[in-house]
């Protein structure tokens, strides 16, 4: 397959236009789709899942999109693009929307292939501003503001020599990348022993294990290292 597939969170508690939605979406092989029927089975799914793009109703039982939304950005710190659909079209109600983080908003009714077009232009923005590598099944990390994600929940930044060493290893994966390359990739042309990488390593995979409850860099000893996805044996 020549695209990326895009995985969708559909929140609609409207059950026509939910399988409407869902048909539409579904008969392309490109997307991948999760449903949620309210506000608070929607809030469970983005805390534990990465996704590339949330479509979200704005009248939900229990706990409104507006507020779903907020959530998103405040609570959780993600920056999953999310598309509000909404029959509020007046001037307060996108001013709310767009206050509260969302990066589109489409009033009902309203056609699914103009749905689909704004689907595909915010995950186009959304790579390219971010520069995600999502070729690691539960891993994602953003090379522009060196966070990492595993399974979409809890983002962790990573900083200096911590931010190179594991950039090498998403790059590589599911290769060992060796000490020699780590060497002339994060120092260039400068001396560095083994001792001293090797300081780094332990340092990142213990920052890793703090955050995510799993190291996520296995060690070769005399070779280096390799990452390994959630799931995989350590």
């Amino acid at each position: 397959m020549s695209e990326t597939q895009l995985k969708i969170l559909i929140v609609e508690d409207h059950k026509a236009l939910a399988e409407n939605l869902y048909e539409f979406f579904g008969q392309n092989p490109r997307y991948i789709l999760d449903f949620a029927p309210d506000g608070l089975t929607a809030l469970h799914l983005i805390a534990g899942h990465h996704y590339d793009i949330i479509i979200l109703d704005v009248m939900l039982p229990g706990v409104s999109g507006f507020e779903i939304c907020k959530r998103i950005r405040l609570d959780l710190k993600q920056s999953t693009p999310v598309i509000l659909m909404t029959a509020k079209d007046l001037l307060e109600d996108k001013e709310t929307g767009f206050g509260v983080g969302a990066d589109d908003y489409l009033v009902k009714p309203f056609n699914l292939r103009e749905l689909q077009l704004r689907v595909e232009a915010l995950a186009r923005r959304h790579d390219k501003n971010n520069a995600i590598l999502t070729s690691i099944p539960g891993i994602s990390y953003n090379a522009a503001t060196h966070s990492v994600l595993v399974n979409g929940y809890k983002p962790l930044e990573l900083t200096g020599t911590s931010a190179r060493i594991f950039e090498q290893l998403v790059n590589a994966y599911p290769d060992l990348v060796s000490y020699d390359q780590i060497a002339e990739a994060v120092w260039g042309d400068r001396e560095v022993d083994r001792h001293t990488i090797r300081t780094h390593a332990y340092a990142l995979r213990k920052l890793l294990q703090q955050q995510f409850g799993k190291p996520l860099i296995k060690t070769r000893h005399g070779l280096g290292y390799h990452l390994t996805a959630p799931g995989e044996p350590e």
